[in-house]
């Protein structure tokens, strides 16, 4: 099938993600007012017959002194990943993007390779031989996301991130913790948990700890835990008129797609987080807590709370974000990775970000210009 890729209007585009059970807060309409530095496009897949039958939100960065453009897909664009040409659809796109002036193109498949029970997870970190989770015996995988990696490289794309090449820096993260809810009571969800997770559960309600919803005057609070968070987990942090432009630009497009919890003890809120919503599908997006009182188990409180609401949601999924892919003591983020999997959620690996050069020079000279960074 031959396709078309022309610019969307925002109604357009939308009423294409309505239409699907899952697309991620990265490819909305919303997401290109969250990111000023960048300039938003959304666009359209059109077939022989006219209609719309793939979106995408691209993002396009300049370069400083130039009318060339880095293009970014972030976790898109939505389109059909399992068709036999992979090139009908993204052919389009890379002429398009061309003619727009983008020296690189930049894409996250959103397209699922392997998944690993909280079994297969927990087993793996216990086993001293096991050093990525990548080695480990899968507990499902898809052939289709191995033949469609093979389709990119021969068109010219390359795997970014730890195991590919390529110049930009880290993108959206390959491995994901997700825990279903589908098909499953509240009580069953409970369950899942492990021992320790409904222990910390238990503790939290038993200490007094309460979970409430917050609004937009909440964000500074919210901030505050989150450069405290920053501060000890050694990352830098966005400012805060990041999150005020999430909170205002998702929320005006949904009134449910953004919400904000806070974890309350004894007059202080010691955790908070951020959850996205879009379709059936529900992530935890930014959480932050304190270094104060961890004994009554704020964070588990809130996490509970949270897959509480998006099953009260009617949620498919709620998705905890990502984990590192590596299994070894040494890892600083293995401690993330034993606290996500906890909630019983499955491990999930993406087929990870891929990138085209359309102009190699420029593509290379930003690569240096990165690495050096």
């Amino acid at each position: 099938m031959a396709c078309r890729v022309q610019p969307l209007t925002r109604d357009e585009h939308l009423a294409f993600v309505a239409d699907r059970p899952s697309a991620s807060p990265l490819q909305l309409p919303s997401w290109g007012e969250v990111k000023p530095d960048w300039r938003a496009e959304s666009l359209g897949w059109r077939d022989e017959d006219g209609r719309l039958v793939g979106a995408g939100l691209v993002l396009l960065r300049p370069l400083p002194g130039l009318k060339r453009y880095l293009a970014y897909l972030p976790e898109g664009p939505l389109i059909d990943w399992y068709a036999p040409d992979p090139a009908a659809w993204l052919d389009p796109m890379l002429a398009h993007l061309r003619r727009r002036g983008a020296f690189s193109v930049r894409m996250g498949p959103p397209v699922e390779v392997r998944r690993w029970s909280a079994e297969a997870v927990k087993a793996a970190i216990a086993d001293p031989a096991a050093r990525r989770l990548g080695d480990v015996r899968a507990t499902s995988y898809d052939e289709r996301a191995a033949a469609l990696a093979g389709r990119l490289r021969r068109m010219g794309w390359r795997r970014t991130g730890p195991g590919g090449e390529g110049g930009f820096a880290a993108g959206q993260p390959r491995y994901v913790v997700r825990v279903p809810l589908a098909g499953r009571s509240l009580e069953d969800v409970r369950a899942g948990l492990n021992q320790q997770w409904r222990r910390n559960v238990r503790k939290a309600e038993q200490a007094g700890v309460k979970v409430v919803r917050g609004d937009f005057e909440d964000l500074p609070v919210f901030y505050e835990l989150y450069a405290e968070t920053a501060r000890r987990d050694r990352f830098v942090p966005r400012p805060l008129p990041y999150f005020q432009r999430m909170w205002t630009a998702l929320g005006a497009e949904h009134p449910d797609r953004v919400r904000l919890y806070l974890a309350h003890h004894d007059g202080e809120v010691l955790a908070a987080a951020v959850m996205l919503t879009v379709g059936v599908h529900v992530w935890y997006s930014y959480g932050a807590s304190s270094g104060r009182r961890r004994e009554v188990r704020p964070g588990n409180a809130l996490q509970w709370r949270m897959l509480c609401d998006a099953h009260a949601l009617g949620a498919a999924v709620y998705d905890l974000r990502g984990v590192t892919g590596t299994l070894e003591e040494s890892d600083p983020l293995l401690g993330l990775l034993r606290f996500k999997v906890g909630t019983g959620g499955e491990t999930v690996e993406y087929l990870g970000e891929w990138e085209f050069p359309l102009n190699r020079l420029l593509h290379k000279a930003l690569g240096m210009y990165l690495a050096r960074r």
